[in-house]
């Protein structure tokens, strides 16, 4: 069951005109409708937003999945003291296009808090994937939509790839997802920033959650990684290979990657885009992890996910736009 309320507010994507392939066709703004979304589940209600162009009859629909952690749907994380919006920023200029979408809350997370769970220690990446799959029946059933695209960014790439199974999208875009297990992408982003004991210890407890085997005995300093409560989760991400998992799946798909991205690499998306035969790669030059036009090392990129400016670069919103009107026309 879906709840749904809000009024027509004016796209501030409309100033990205013209940019890449001629997505979106005019200067002026487009106008859009903003509603609030409640999807009913077992536990409780799940929360987003849909953003629907006015006067444009069954558009194509681009599901919009959040990253890691606590990051809510608009792209925002507490851990850093401001929004950058930079999912709300896509989403708006998808409606300057003419493309819906509805971006989420993940369960747990911000306005989906209540709907659990209520401990840490019972999340997986499985109940992510049924929500995704909830989400689609909805848009489906709704009847105001054309075609179903599902985007993920960061960890949401690798979440809707594993939906793909389920919810049979019409198209997939993963944004800046990983291309490798995340034991590997662990095991680079500690190397060489802990000392030598440390090292050891982080390594033999992330090797026996990849043999799904959980510990109490976590360090201190690795609590913010490894503590208990989290190791359920990981144990449940730890075994999925984003390569298999996008290769599984038998829509048109996209993957976009930004150059200056940090976080996850360009060798990713190469990954990605070899999983299977057709798959599209799209690589943003000066565009960091959120698509924002910053360069430099991490640090120097961190300022960028606290602030609304620089705004996401609109070659990421001309690329997804273009894929989904894409998926509107095919057979």
């Amino acid at each position: 069951m879906i709840r749904t309320a809000g009024g027509r507010f004016r796209a501030a994507g409309a100033a990205l005109a013209g940019v890449a392939s001629g997505v979106v066709a005019t200067a002026e703004p487009v106008a859009a409708i903003e509603q609030a979304a409640a999807l009913t589940t077992a536990t409780g209600e799940l929360h987003g937003t849909l953003l629907l162009p006015a006067e444009v009859d069954h558009p194509p629909v681009v599901f919009i999945h959040p990253g890691s952690g606590p990051t809510d749907r608009d792209g925002n994380n507490p851990a850093f003291r401001g929004r950058n919006d930079s999912l709300r920023q896509l989403a708006e200029g998808l409606a300057a296009a003419g493309v819906a979408s509805l971006r989420v809350d993940k369960r747990g997370i911000a306005g989906s808090r209540a709907a659990g769970p209520a401990r840490e220690e019972d999340m997986a990446l499985q109940v992510f994937v049924d929500d995704v799959a909830g989400w689609v029946a909805w848009i489906r059933a709704d009847g105001r939509f054309g075609r179903v695209i599902l985007a993920g960014h960061s960890e949401g790439a690798l979440i809707v790839s594993e939906a793909a199974r389920r919810a049979s999208p019409d198209g997939l875009v993963l944004m800046a997802g990983m291309g490798r297990t995340m034991g590997a992408v662990l095991r680079e982003q500690l190397a060489g920033r802990l000392p030598s004991p440390l090292a050891e210890q982080a390594e033999a407890i992330l090797a026996g959650l990849e043999r799904g085997e959980l510990t109490t005995e976590v360090p201190a300093a690795l609590g913010s990684l490894y503590r208990p409560s989290v190791q359920p989760y990981l144990v449940s991400v730890l075994r999925v290979d984003p390569v298999a998992s996008l290769a599984s799946s038998t829509c048109p798909a996209l993957v976009v990657q930004g150059e200056t991205d940090r976080q996850v690499l360009r060798a990713d998306a190469d990954r990605l885009t070899a999983a299977r035969p057709g798959v599209r790669q799209v690589v943003l030059d000066g565009a960091n992890h959120l698509f924002k036009p910053v360069g430099g090392t991490l640090v120097e990129q961190l300022p960028s996910y606290a602030k609304t400016d620089p705004a996401v670069d609109g070659r990421l919103i001309a690329a997804v736009a273009e894929f989904a009107q894409a998926a509107a026309s095919a057979p």
